[in-house]
C-alpha cells in the first residue's frame, strides 16, 4: 500500500553499497514506471530475473528485471483489474507449469470488499513483453474480510497462504485447490507478525519468511506444508517503506525492497541458510539467553521505528476510517 494511500548464476550485485549486517544492495529499481514495488518474486525458470509490480491504482502488469534492476519485459494480464495489487508468488499451474500468481488483495477500507482476488498466469518461456490471459480465483476468509499485503505458495504443495496486516495477523491457508467459480475461502491456520507487508517460502519449502515494515521473522514449515513454529526474527536494512520480500533461487538470500523512486533491493543472508536443515536464526538463539526477539517490530533502527510508527497509526486511522463507512 501506498504511503500517500494510507496517509495522504547472477545475484552478485556489480558495484554493491555495504549496509549494515552485512547486507548489499543487489540492484536499484530506476524504471519511471515503477514507483509502488510491492512485491518480489525471483524466477528459476530464467536465471537473474525478479519480477515486480506496482500497488494500487496502477495496471495489471508484471515487470521482469534484469540483475542490473533494469525492465527486461513487461508481462500485462490479459482480463485483469490492478485494484489493489500487494503481493506476488512463484507456484505452478494444475498441470504443474511454472506459473506468477498475482494478489489482489488490499483492502485498506476495513471490509469494503465482499472478495478478493488472485490471479494466475503461466511463467513465458521467453523473456519478453507479451500480453497473458490471466486465470482469476475470487477468494473469501472464514471470519470476514480484513486487509492483507502478503501471499506466499509453497513450492513443494502449491498451496496459497495469505497473512493478513494490522496488528492482530493471521496466516490464511487457502483450499488444496483453487477454484474459478465461486469462492475460495480461506482459514486461519496461526499468527503472524504485525503489520506484515509481504512473505515467502524458501525454494525447497522448507521455511518460510514474513516481513513487517521493520524487519522479518522466519517460520519452520509442517510436514503438511504450512507456517510453523518461529524460527526468529531477521533484522532488514532501514527502508522508507519495506513491502517485498523473497528468496533467491538458491535460497540462501533474501531479496527486500520498498515502495518509492530509485529504491535499492537489498540481497540479506538467510540465516542458517547454509545448513542441512531448518536452524534458528541468530537472532533466535541470542534471544533464548536475553529474552528478546523483535527486531521484526522495529528494534534495530531508531528512524526506521519512526517511520514505521507512522505508517502503522496511518494504516490504523484509514481502517477506523473505513470501519466507520461501512456503519454509515
Amino acid at each position: 500500500m501506498a504511503l500517500g494511500a494510507a496517509a495522504t548464476a547472477c545475484w552478485a550485485p556489480p558495484a554493491a553499497a555495504g549496509t549494515a549486517a552485512g547486507d548489499t544492495a543487489a540492484f536499484t529499481i530506476r524504471d519511471p514506471r515503477i514507483t509502488e514495488s510491492s512485491g518480489l518474486a525471483a524466477s528459476t525458470a530464467h536465471p537473474g530475473i525478479v519480477y515486480t509490480h506496482n500497488d494500487s491504482g496502477g495496471v495489471p502488469k508484471i515487470y521482469a528485471l534484469g540483475p542490473d534492476g533494469r525492465v527486461r519485459a513487461v508481462l500485462t494480464l490479459g482480463g485483469a483489474s490492478a485494484r489493489d495489487w500487494e503481493a506476488m508468488a512463484l507456484g505452478k499451474d494444475e498441470r504443474g507449469r511454472p506459473a506468477i500468481y498475482m494478489g489482489d488483495i488490499g483492502d485498506n477500507l476495513g471490509g469494503a470488499w465482499p472478495y478478493v482476488t488472485v490471479y494466475r498466469i503461466p511463467e513465458p518461456a521467453q523473456m519478453r513483453s507479451q500480453t497473458i490471459r490471466a486465470t482469476a480465483f475470487r477468494i473469501k476468509y472464514a471470519d470476514g474480510p480484513r486487509n492483507a499485503e502478503t501471499l506466499m505458495v509453497n513450492p513443494r504443495t502449491n498451496r496459497l497462504y495469505i497473512a493478513s496486516k494490522l496488528f492482530g495477523g493471521a496466516v490464511y491457508e487457502a483450499p488444496k485447490r483453487l477454484r474459478t467459480s465461486g469462492y475460495n475461502v480461506m482459514h486461519k491456520i496461526g499468527k503472524a507478525p504485525a503489520i506484515a507487508t509481504d512473505g515467502a517460502f524458501a525454494p525447497d519449502g522448507r521455511t518460510c519468511v514474513i516481513r513487517t515494515y521493520f524487519g522479518a521473522r522466519m517460520y519452520a514449515v509442517k510436514p503438511d506444508g504450512s507456517p510453523g513454529k518461529s524460527l526468529g526474527s531477521v533484522s532488514l536494512p532501514f527502508q522508507p517503506q519495506g513491502e517485498s520480500i523473497t528468496y533467491t533461487p538458491d535460497g540462501r538470500y533474501f531479496l527486500a525492497g520498498s515502495e518509492g523512486e530509485n529504491q535499492p533491493v537489498y540481497k540479506v543472508p538467510v540465516p542458517g541458510a547454509a545448513a542441512p536443515s531448518a536452524s534458528p536464526p541468530a537472532s533466535a538463539k541470542a534471544a533464548e539467553k536475553t529474552g528478546k526477539d523483535n527486531a521484526d517490530q522495529g528494534h534495530r533502527d531508531a528512524g526506521g521505528v519512526r517511520t514505521g510508527l507512522f505508517v502503522a497509526l496511518a494504516i490504523a486511522a484509514l481502517v477506523g476510517y473505513g470501519l466507520f463507512r461501512r456503519r454509515g
